[in-house]
């Protein structure tokens, strides 16, 4: 172990600084930050025991990174594993795409925390779950493939100076007996740490604590992931799992460039957003239809890319909401995959680049969602988490998912007020002004890490 001199924090290895203080950012000049918060609890409960986990990732660029990114030589498991999230993300942002408005999660976090669930359910709970997850390792190859994977991410961040952590715990009941197998597994192959506390007569002062850690990893960004009301006296175990992601773009965009431009929500509706612009090369490909374009912006190291994809109006109907459902209709992982392996053999080329600034958060309970895409047994009496503690007593009652993400030029407001003309000749544009949808790729791995859906950035 080593010592953060700096917070004191306990490190695994020794590097510059831990990830408290990698949390706060050097600003340079008109740095633009994606700061990408998320968290969700699981509750377990014994006929009623409660399980939560919480998820929240960090990346955070300081002072400079080199361009080139870090090769990937990940193995068949982890492969399978990658292979399974990006189906399960989509799977699940099929069921999430019907709630109105604006749409993001982490389906890495997601995946994680129910891996680590996994652990402990046999019979048919564990090949539910399998099924829901796309997972085909057996149990003995699952869980070292995540964590190959986490060690993937930890290795992006040690070789391009970015913070890309992912922070995992377990909240036990202090008298509840949990298997020493169950307690190995998510320790060695999850580093999660285990913490004592009393759900039975002290419920509120544990949901304090579970907020207080997953406040504490995400920079404040997610409080209360746990409301009141989510763990009783019958919950017995909460998993947590914590991310935070801050990430420099490559080509940065110049606050003073940025200006008031009509975004597009839908025939009827038009709201005015900071829309940051700038010229410069980019990967930029459409689909064999043209019916959508994809953009990929890099950030430093080349590591991590935000692609956009972004659905155009071939008929000229301004049906942007149309538009954007038949997009989502085709988001296959067989599209998906065609899509990005087109952008990825795509040389960059000169592009004007309008991105709008944005800030949401999302909340979900993905207990119904989860039901309906198989994983029915795990939330009733038939629920089987025996590799737990050894009997069949613990269901889950509730999976709750917080995710925050925020564009923008490091908090510069832009003062500039030109309008921008596009003229024939010059650089293709990219202007994203109506509904879109985007994901965070960690590039070497192919590692969705978060995916989401913009109709108004002014929500």
């Amino acid at each position: 172990m080593w010592t953060c001199p700096k917070c004191g924090e306990q490190i695994e290895d020794q590097i510059d600084s831990c990830w408290k203080c990698a949390d706060q950012p050097k600003q340079i000049g008109s740095s633009v930050h994606k700061p990408i918060w998320c968290g969700w609890p699981f509750l377990f409960t014994r006929h009623g025991v409660a399980f939560a986990c919480v998820v929240a990732m960090a990346v955070a660029v300081m002072g400079a990174e080199p361009e080139t990114s870090i090769p990937s030589c990940a193995s068949p498991d982890v492969k399978s594993v990658v292979g399974g999230n990006t189906a399960f993300a989509l799977d699940l942002y099929q069921q999430l795409k019907g709630q109105p408005g604006n749409l993001f999660f982490s389906p890495y976090s997601i995946s994680t925390a129910l891996a680590m669930t996994c652990a402990g359910a046999r019979g048919h709970t564990a090949y539910e779950m399998a099924k829901v997850l796309h997972v085909s390792l057996p149990q003995e190859r699952l869980h070292p493939a995540f964590g190959a994977l986490a060690g993937r991410m930890k290795q992006v961040q040690r070789g391009t100076q970015i913070t890309l952590l992912t922070a995992n715990s377990l909240w036990c009941q202090q008298d509840y007996h949990f298997t020493d197998a169950f307690l190995n597994v998510v320790r060695t192959n999850y580093r999660a740490e285990a913490h004592r506390v009393d759900f039975i007569h002290a419920t509120s002062t544990a949901r304090d604590e579970i907020n207080h850690w997953v406040a504490d990893k995400t920079t404040s960004k997610i409080e209360d992931v746990v409301a009141p009301g989510d763990l009783t006296g019958d919950t017995r175990l909460v998993l947590c799992n914590a991310m935070y992601f801050e990430g420099r773009w490559l080509h940065q965009f110049k606050a003073s460039e940025t200006e008031p431009v009509p975004f597009k929500v839908s025939t009827n509706e038009t709201v005015t957003v900071p829309m940051m612009f700038q010229k410069s090369n980019f990967k930029m490909a459409w689909s064999e239809n043209n019916s959508l374009e994809m953009l990929e912006l890099p950030y430093l190291g080349n590591d991590l890319s935000m692609i956009i994809l972004l659905p155009e109006d071939l008929e000229g109907s301004g049906r942007w909401q149309k538009n954007l459902s038949e997009l989502e209709r085709k988001l296959t992982i067989a599209n998906l995959h065609a899509w990005l392996v087109k952008l990825d053999r795509t040389s960059p080329q000169e592009v004007s680049v309008g991105l709008p600034r944005f800030i949401t958060t999302q909340r979900y309970n993905l207990k119904p969602v989860l039901k309906s895409m198989g994983m029915v047994s795990a939330f009733d009496g038939t629920a089987d988490f025996s590799g737990m503690d050894g009997t069949t007593e613990l269901v889950i009652s509730d999976v709750l998912h917080k995710a925050f993400v925020k564009v923008d030029e490091a908090g510069t407001e832009a003062t500039a007020a030109t309008v921008v003309s596009l003229t024939r000749g010059g650089p293709p544009p990219f202007i994203v002004d109506h509904p879109f949808i985007f994901l965070i790729r960690e590039n070497g791995s192919g590692t969705i890490l978060f995916i989401g859906r913009i109709v108004d950035p002014t929500r």
